[in-house]
């Protein structure tokens, strides 16, 4: 898989990125931890070589899974994780830190991202200026070899950019959910600043397999996705039906043709999670869908039948 420079950095990532969500199992159903250190060992064997986590997926559950599937390989391997929104004076940074190195069993983080605003969540609100002091003394002392954010506006972007080199934003992107397009796009062309977009098929939206008037279990966050709400729901299934025909076309998924788009816009690379071993590896086949500048724009149009209709909140849920 082809290689992409992160940021202003040194370090090179893969446009598919695996997301672990899942693997901390808070806020998802049927997961099983051996089926996930499969799934995360059958992206980087398909070139999925860089690997999303944080601590507040599962308490840290998640990233020992990471290092479950990855130690042997641990040189080949680009870890992104994330301190929560809780962790943000400078002494609480630098303890995050070091459980997500001791949980990763690394001595060092590729990237570090502060995974929401501070006040977020009903967090303590903590200066920006305090948060970078320690990411900056964290990447001096070679914990961390990059800084991103994830969940910031243009103008939260803007201010920590100012006081550090920012290599990534992490907002939730897909065909079905475009926010970020309006401000953040163009700021981070403007400042090379990579996108790693999460939640990059709508959660499972875009592959197709959830049919009208689809019920999750109990527990399944995404029941709370605006998404999978009502009218919303309707328009993207309306949509799905005029993507198939283009995914045929390449003898692609839905979701493969959703992730081959978003991977086509500029600065963007997708996070997508995996149950298993099969979707990790058909996840990893998107990057070989190479659409034509006329499809880019047919598919663009298709997304808007249901991004037009959504409001400003850049919040996925109704949580």
């Amino acid at each position: 898989m082809e290689k992409r420079r992160l940021g202003k950095s040194d370090l090179e990532i893969t446009p598919i990125l695996m997301g672990t969500w899942q693997a901390g199992k808070r806020m998802w159903v049927g997961i099983e931890d051996s089926e996930t250190v499969k799934a995360i060992r059958s992206a980087f064997d398909a070139g999925i070589t860089t690997i999303d986590t944080a601590e507040v997926y599962g308490e840290g559950h998640s990233e020992q899974i990471v290092a479950e599937a990855l130690s042997d390989v641990r040189d080949r391997a680009i870890y992104a994780t994330k301190v929560f929104a809780n962790h943000l004076k400078y002494d609480q940074v630098i303890e995050a830190c070091d459980r997500s190195l001791q949980n990763l069993k690394t001595d060092y983080i590729d990237l570090y991202q502060i995974h929401w605003p501070s006040g977020t969540w009903n967090s303590e609100i903590v200066s920006i200026e305090e948060t970078m002091r320690a990411m900056n003394q964290l990447k001096a002392d070679g914990k961390i070899r990059a800084i991103g954010v994830s969940n910031f506006s243009r103008v939260q972007l803007e201010e920590v950019a100012q006081l550090g080199q920012i290599d990534s934003i992490q907002p939730p992107y897909s065909l079905f959910w475009r926010q970020v397009e309006k401000e953040i796009v163009p700021y981070c062309i403007e400042q090379n600043i990579s996108i790693i977009a999460y939640s990059s098929l709508a959660q499972g939206l875009l592959t197709g397999k959830f049919q009208r008037g689809h019920q999750f279990a109990e527990g399944d966050h995404r029941a709370k996705n605006k998404l999978f709400l009502g009218e919303n729901y309707e328009r993207a299934q309306q949509a799905l039906d005029q993507l198939r025909p283009i995914a045929e076309h390449h003898q692609t998924s839905l979701g493969n043709l959703a992730l081959a788009w978003l991977i086509a816009q500029p600065q963007a690379n997708a996070i997508v999670g995996a149950r298993n071993a099969e979707q990790a590896i058909q996840n990893a086949e998107a990057e070989a869908v190479k659409l034509t500048v006329d499809e880019l724009k047919q598919i663009d149009l298709i997304g808007r039948s249901v991004t037009d209709y959504l409001d400003d909140n850049p919040l996925l849920w109704n949580f």
